[in-house]
């Protein structure tokens, strides 16, 4: 079983796992290659916005499909070491849902398709996140309602295809500070009781916040601060306190938003316990700021100008900025690079670049997965997933 194989593997080397957001083909393949090259688990985990189902037009990570891209990260992982994810699946988490302002019946349905793709396609983790509503705010009786419907549906369709399948539960609420521990064990141990009552497996992973909260290219939360932060315990202190809960449990505390913290911070992670945690804009803005630094080194400055308007012109960057931001049309261009990595205009951007580079001898995508993969073992290595 997959949980059983990840906790041997976490008991062993004293470790957290790492999950990596598809910002690109070039993040996917050095995602894979690292997997493969030391032998050891990575996450991908998919958001419904980078990749979806056909059906519902597939997601702005190469244009790729739920289907091609299950296909594609099973055909090119050699050793079968990676896990594809899907990260926060459930009602409006995908532009289509909110944009056509879908009823709750008709986003569920519509997730359950999206949930049944993915579990057809080969993944194998599925994070069900029903904390989403363009109409109301939910209480967390309402939230776990929905949370149940959608975990029977998936274990019923990974029982009628013959999948082995683990669920994650839990919302982000990137809210830089941490979990309310009565919350925590309320939602673990309502949702255990059902999975008690309709003979389900429990959950293997909880999402629970850490003091993690990305804006712009930093880390705002309380995690990495050196000051106490009024009204609240430090994480050194808070996170014991929580994986106390999950240990209770034998569920693994999955942290999000860790992107861009310390050195210091991330190898605090296995010392202090934390089982996973995922990573994902920070290796986007690695590549596009590689990018554009390679463009410059050769004097494609027009390239790089084409580029900046693209992704600056997509807004792209507009989540991701704080209150006070002082950020520049350069800064909010590498921001947003990852997501017109796809667009046709880019596409065309970067074979110019690519044919300009190929007369110095340089690979463009090899260069640019080598940075990926840089960033990638700076993690890797804190989170004791690798020696140093």
């Amino acid at each position: 079983m997959i949980n059983e194989r990840l906790k041997r593997f976490m008991d062993n080397r004293c470790c957290t796992l790492l999950g990596v957001g598809p910002m690109s083909k070039n993040c996917v393949d050095a995602t894979i290659e690292l997997s493969n090259d030391y032998e050891i688990p990575l996450i991908i985990i998919a958001s419904r916005r980078q990749i979806e189902a056909e059906d519902f037009g597939g997601g702005y990570v190469n244009n790729w499909s739920t289907e091609r891209f299950a296909e594609y990260v099973i055909e090119h992982d050699q050793k079968g070491k990676i896990i594809l994810a899907r990260d926060h699946g459930g009602p409006w988490q995908n532009n289509f849902e909110k944009e056509q302002k879908l009823s709750l019946r008709n986003a569920m349905e519509s997730a359950k398709k999206s949930f049944q793709v993915d579990i057809e396609s080969g993944f194998e983790m599925i994070h069900i996140d029903a904390s989403v509503d363009i109409y109301s705010d939910l209480s967390i009786n309402e939230t776990l309602l929905r949370i149940f419907d959608l975990y029977e549906f998936c274990w019923s369709i990974a029982q009628q295809e013959k999948r082995k399948i683990i669920f994650e539960i839990g919302s982000e609420e990137q809210s830089g500070s941490n979990h309310n521990q009565h919350d925590v064990e309320y939602v673990i141990s309502e949702t255990i009781n059902f999975c008690n009552k309709n003979n389900l497996p429990k959950p293997s992973f909880v999402v629970i916040q850490t003091g993690t909260k990305v804006l712009e290219t930093r880390n705002v939360g309380t995690f990495d601060t050196p000051f106490r932060i009024k009204g609240e315990l430090p994480s050194e202190i808070e996170i014991p306190k929580m994986l106390d809960i999950c240990n209770k449990y034998d569920i693994f505390l999955k942290q999000h938003n860790t992107d861009y913290l310390s050195d210091e911070a991330l190898a605090w992670h296995p010392k202090l316990g934390i089982h996973s945690a995922n990573v994902a804009p920070e290796f986007g803005v690695v590549e596009t700021l590689a990018f554009i630094e390679i463009l410059k080194e050769y004097k494609l400055t027009d390239l790089v100008e084409k580029f900046v308007k693209l992704s600056y012109e997509s807004k792209k960057w507009e989540k991701w900025m704080s209150a006070e931001s002082k950020a520049g049309e350069i800064e909010k261009a590498v921001i947003a690079g990852h997501y017109v990595f796809s667009d046709p205009e880019f596409i065309e951007i970067k074979l110019h670049a690519k044919t300009e580079l190929q007369n110095h001898n340089i690979d463009l995508d090899e260069y640019l997965k080598s940075k990926v993969k840089k960033s990638i073992m700076r993690y890797l290595v804190n989170f004791r997933l690798v020696g140093r």
